[in-house]
């Protein structure tokens, strides 16, 4: 025991708690338990991923139910992919050709090494619905709400983070 410890022990207060002290200690632990689940609440990231249609379109997408996102080799865009999580929601846009929004694809396996190449990283997307009406580049960058949308900033990057009010304006404008 530290010498705070021993000289608080002689104390009247340790001595009128002691018989409660037990209680305490369960009492704070729940309470710290408690604090620690809160933190780990679940949140979920919002995403946009650009191909090239005439490379593998959203309909190539679908009919193989699923995809390992591969050959991504910009630190920028690797580092989006190591961000996201199992269950992010993800915005498949064609790229070149149509320039548009087509479907919402889910993140169904995180991050794992690239297998065309282990140094760079990869995660597995599930699609999950598409578009009634594709959203194309045009109505995009004239729509206020999405001033700040990465694919007008950054319109190189191949992943780009999207935030939650981007994502839901975007699939809003497909209605």
């Amino acid at each position: 025991k530290r010498w705070s410890e021993k000289q608080a022990e002689g104390s009247i207060r340790a001595k009128l708690f002691k018989p409660f002290r037990p209680y305490l200690e369960r009492w704070a632990k729940r309470l710290n338990k408690k604090a620690a689940e809160s933190k780990k609440e679940i949140t979920m990231n919002y995403w946009m991923v650009k191909r090239e249609p005439d490379a593998y379109s959203w309909d190539d997408f679908v009919a193989e139910g699923k995809t390992d996102w591969t050959g991504v080799r910009n630190y920028q865009a690797r580092n989006n992919l190591k961000a996201m999580k199992k269950g992010d929601k993800v915005l498949f846009y064609h790229s070149n050709i149509g320039k548009e929004v087509v479907g919402v694809a889910v993140v169904s396996k995180p991050e794992f090494p690239d297998p065309t190449d282990e140094k760079w990283v990869a995660v597995e997307l599930t699609p999950s619905k598409k578009l009634k009406k594709p959203v194309g580049l045009a109505a995009m960058k004239a729509n206020l709400a999405l001033v700040n949308l990465g694919l007008i900033r950054q319109s190189q990057l191949s992943v780009i983070a999207v935030t939650k009010d981007e994502f839901e304006e975007i699939v809003s404008m497909s209605k």
